[in-house]
């Protein structure tokens, strides 16, 4: 009975969070996509070509433009245009999020999700420790707004209704931190922070999800290669991993044996804000 109960919970989770299909698929300017931030920062808009990279286009501020941007390397490609700041240096290390937050001074751990901002922060007694671009709600399946808590992970969770558009198989939500079930429906669907492709605006189906270049070299690699010419993370750079590196904070020194399990020591989360487009 527990199991037939986990799975319907899970069922219910994939339906809620999968996403698939690449950012060609709905839109071909990020520059439309605009964050209360942008108007903090002159910019302008450049339409990417195929011999493009982050790292030659940036030097050392790649990662800070795909950040400001809210994007991964998987959707910087042909044909796309996104925001680039006029002075780089405006956005060394950027983030949007308060460096210290009030509300979280008391807390040990706390989590900050800005859904106007689609960015993430992590929070230790009110000062800004992590903070990560987050994939929304589109506007039918929204992120709940609110105040909830991380009550259970599980690192290694996929969906078991959607697969991977491109190349088949479960659809991956790696590094997953539950903060909500919906009681007030049968089905009672949970949300999770996790892993998962960054396209730069609105893209999952009511979970919030973070950087996992680790992911995308496992189920994307071969397929990268066939369709592109050429692989967007094997670069020698470092990968892009803030589902990773925030399942690792949250965890802390507690035991994890990776898979799904209830946690008591979870962090409170608070969801403010409405998401763009």
């Amino acid at each position: 009975m527990k199991y037939l109960v986990r799975i319907m919970l899970s069922l219910a989770f994939a339906l809620l969070c999968a996403s698939q299909g690449l950012a060609s698929d709905k839109l071909t300017s990020l520059c439309e996509v605009r964050f209360p931030s942008d108007a903090r920062i002159e910019w302008k808009c450049l339409k990417l070509t195929s011999k493009d990279t982050p790292e030659k286009l940036f030097g050392a501020y790649w990662q800070d433009v795909l950040r400001f941007n809210r994007m991964d390397r998987r959707h910087f490609y042909d044909g796309i245009s996104i925001k680039v700041p006029v002075k780089l240096e405006d956005i060394k290390g950027f983030t949007p999020l308060p460096a210290f937050y009030q509300d979280a001074a008391a807390e040990k751990k706390f989590i900050l999700v800005d859904q106007s901002e689609m960015f993430l922060g992590a929070y230790e007694h009110g000062k800004l420790v992590l903070s990560f671009p987050a994939a929304m709600g589109i506007e039918e399946h929204r992120v709940p707004t609110g105040e909830f808590k991380i009550d259970a992970i599980d690192r290694r969770h996929t969906s078991n209704m959607y697969p991977v558009e491109e190349v088949g198989g479960p659809y991956p939500m790696h590094y997953g931190l539950r903060f909500f079930m919906d009681k007030s429906l049968p089905t009672t669907p949970s949300y999770y922070i996790h892993g998962r492709d960054m396209p730069g605006y609105p893209a999952s189906h009511g979970c919030i999800g973070l950087y996992d270049e680790e992911m995308q070299i496992e189920y994307y690699g071969d397929y990268d290669r066939k369709v592109y010419g050429k692989d967007y993370h094997e670069l020698g750079q470092p990968l892009l991993e803030g589902a990773k590196k925030l399942y690792q904070w949250v965890v802390g020194n507690h035991e994890d044996n990776g898979k799904f399990h209830r946690i008591n020591y979870g962090p409170r989360v608070r969801i403010i804000g409405n998401p763009p487009l």
